[in-house]
């Protein structure tokens, strides 16, 4: 009987093994292919993967693993990038430059994990920048703006741009260097501190992980108060001094003799001194007389521009009271002003033959541009802190002349315009006594 029962025991377990063994699993690990690697840069690739069969079970983790040597796996570096069939995507960052990987794409569901064919690539080797020195601008006397322009960043990141700035050729950062204002491709530098009449070389550079680049060349001659404006040559000007001893050429137009400069005293012709207002709001506030520079830098913009007055000073002249003018001449009217646009042929043409030729201080410029009247109008902007359509509260240096005029239609305000690449000039009323404008004085 013992027999019998162990007969029929192993009889049942042979049977048992053998359904087990005959039973196929429901699902299995998925199958994939690595796609094409992308090098983009010396520590950055992309890479593309396609999951062709879950194997029965859900995709629940994708992507790829790299590293130095082959057969790499999730164990290595690796992305996440999904789950599920189809197409994917994957960034690699954190590279060695100049270094060769071996990558596959992985991808994981409840039977395990399954890679796909391996790809080498080699990363990116760093190199120098490429770039180009920008054209130089002079400003004043003492500054100047140049800069450059990053053709290729080799491979890396930039860590410093800006120019370099001798009195020799070929300067280095071993010498004066100017940090770049911004960190753009496209990035300039403020050169300030020359010294007038001197000839200057500027080279642009950049560093990155490969070292230290420069830009080509190029030389500029600071200004000096001969050569910082570019008077009409041919014409007969006079000159004046203020009462600060600042000198001016004047030139007469019609039956008028001009100033052919903007003010830039700072003190009414009794000696009296006029604030430099430099706060936004306490400019705003002021209903006294009150200067500035364009952005309160006289370093930068009192040579070529001039001061900006507000209306209180003109005022003060109109009323017959300080006069900021030198002792014998006045604040410009709007009479005066009218008739000078009439002389010159109206509103249409007037700007042109006002306007200083080229783009020393222009922006821009076209053949309008002729100052044939020798006046020599420059774009000095104007000083603003409520107008909304520039940055203020400063607008409009290098692109619009403005000036006060001594007119006062109550409670609306006199002002003459000339503008960029146009021949026009307008004349009209304000009604806004707290912006500040430039100076034109006429003889007595």
């Amino acid at each position: 009987m013992k027999k019998t029962f162990k007969l029929i025991t192993l009889t049942f377990f042979a049977a048992l093994t053998a359904a087990f063994s005959g039973c196929k699993k429901d699902s299995e690990p998925p199958t994939l292919n690595t796609g094409d690697v992308f090098v983009l840069a010396s520590t950055y690739v992309e890479i593309s993967g396609v999951v062709t069969s879950d194997g029965g079970a859900q995709v629940i983790a994708r992507g790829v693993c790299w590293n130095t040597s082959h057969n790499p796996t999730v164990e290595d570096n690796k992305t996440l990038d999904g789950t599920g069939t189809g197409y994917f995507s994957s960034s690699i960052t954190g590279l060695s430059p100049n270094a060769t990987y071996y990558v596959r794409a992985y991808a994981t569901n409840r039977e395990g994990t399954s890679y796909g064919n391996e790809v080498a690539f080699t990363s990116k080797a760093i190199t120098l920048t490429r770039l180009t020195t920008a054209s130089i601008k002079v400003i004043s006397s003492s500054s100047a703006i140049s800069g450059g322009y990053i053709i290729s960043d080799g491979g890396d990141a930039i860590t410093d741009r800006g120019i370099c700035l001798g009195t020799t050729q070929l300067p280095t950062i071993d010498g004066t260097k100017i940090p770049a204002d911004n960190s753009y491709d496209s990035f300039t530098s403020n050169l300030t501190g020359l010294n007038p009449g001197t000839i200057y070389f500027v080279r642009a550079y950049a560093v990155n992980g490969a070292g230290l680049a420069y830009g080509n060349q190029l030389s500029f001659t600071s200004g000096d108060k001969a050569s910082l404006t570019v008077f009409k040559s041919g014409l007969a000007y006079g000159s004046v001094s203020d009462i600060d001893g600042n000198n001016y050429k004047t030139i007469q137009i019609g039956k008028k003799i001009w100033i052919a400069e903007n003010l830039r005293t700072v003190k009414f012709n009794d000696g009296t001194t006029i604030p430099d207002v430099t706060g936004d709001a306490d400019w705003v506030s002021l209903t006294t007389p009150g200067y500035c520079w364009y952005n309160n830098d006289a370093y930068s913009n009192k040579d070529a521009y001039g001061a900006l007055y507000n209306w209180y000073v003109v005022e003060a002249a109109s009323n017959g009271g300080k006069n900021i003018c030198p002792d014998g001449w006045h604040v410009s009217s709007g009479t005066e002003w009218a008739a000078l646009i009439t002389f010159l042929g109206g509103e249409a043409v007037a700007g042109g033959k006002l306007k200083e030729t080229g783009t020393s201080h222009w922006l821009s410029s076209d053949d309008s541009a002729t100052n044939e009247s020798g006046f020599t109008a420059l774009p000095g902007g104007l000083r603003d802190p409520l107008n909304e359509w520039f940055e203020y509260p400063f607008g409009y240096i290098g692109s619009n002349g403005t000036w006060w005029s001594t007119t006062k239609d109550s409670p609306r305000l006199g002002v003459i315009w000339t503008y960029s690449e146009s021949s026009d000039i307008s004349s009209g009323m304000i009604d806004d006594s707290i912006t500040g404008r430039s100076v034109r004085c006429v003889k007595d």
